[in-house]
């Protein structure tokens, strides 16, 4: 058994990619002579204008984050462009311990919709993006172990030429609809136009503008927004002086309550 092993990832704040990676160094061990891995980390806006396409010898463990309990809106049309020609796949999403939905289910038709044979589906928990205590430090310690033996039933998944079309998940059809957080007097509340604001922390070093994955931090004066926003929360993580913050009153109230509500640890889901 020799696979080319992939390991392909949208993670803004590297915990949907701490998953995958971690995933693919265990089952490259298992099947893949060379134990080389391919990484190809598609949040970049410049990387998701890059063609891709796999082959019958390739193994794909494919991850995504959750967003509002779905596939991230934003990348339907990248992930609906990737080829493959019978290419066996892992769906992995990573959440911020409040629920995934139906987001792993939807990352399995869409991987399968493209040629795909999804052998094994899991959803792993990280650090929330809009918080820093929700899910803090996660994936963990334990987590990645978890990881690590859910790889080696994949390996004997793969070995026993178990991967035809029976994999059943959890989720449903249609799917849900995205989760959609309340105002505090239970009115549905539009996140699509709330930005992250700058304070006089700032020095000017670029970091946010370069990681932004869609690009829509300006070069020229990281204050100003010039694109969508998708509250990935990666500009106010990864700024080395705490100058990226949010002053919205309904975006702090959900933050309030996803704190308060969804603090009870869940463990990661595996389908196999």
């Amino acid at each position: 058994m020799n696979y080319n092993v992939k390991a392909m990832y949208f993670s803004p704040t590297g915990t949907t990619g701490k998953v995958v990676k971690k995933l693919s160094e265990e089952i490259s061990r298992h099947v893949n002579e060379n134990d080389s891995i391919k990484y190809i980390n598609f949040t970049s806006h410049t990387e998701r204008m890059k063609p891709v396409k796999f082959y019958e010898d390739d193994i794909v463990i494919f991850g995504v984050p959750v967003y509002a309990g779905r596939v991230p809106n934003i990348l339907l049309k990248y992930l609906r462009s990737i080829k493959s020609r019978g290419s066996l796949a892992v769906a992995v999403v990573v959440y911020g311990n409040r629920n995934y939905d139906d987001a792993l289910i939807e990352l399995k038709d869409l991987l399968e919709l493209s040629g795909f044979k999804v052998v094994a589906a899991c959803a792993f928990i990280g650090e929330h993006s809009f918080s820093e205590l929700l899910a803090k430090g996660r994936p963990d310690k334990s987590d990645l172990h978890i990881s690590e033996s859910f790889a080696n039933k994949i390996f004997n998944r793969i070995k026993d030429n178990a991967v035809a079309g029976n994999l059943t998940i959890s989720g449903n059809k249609p799917y849900r609809p995205y989760y959609r957080p309340k105002d505090k007097n239970g009115n549905y509340v539009d996140f699509r136009k709330i930005t992250p604001k700058t304070n006089s922390n700032c020095i000017d070093c670029k970091i946010c503008a370069k990681i932004c994955p869609m690009n829509s931090i300006s070069f020229e004066d990281v204050s100003i927004i010039h694109g969508i926003c998708i509250k990935c929360g990666a500009c106010i993580k990864k700024c080395p002086v705490h100058a990226k913050y949010y002053d919205d009153e309904n975006y702090l109230l959900h933050k309030h309550e996803l704190e308060s509500e969804f603090s009870t640890r869940n463990e990661p889901d595996l389908f196999i």
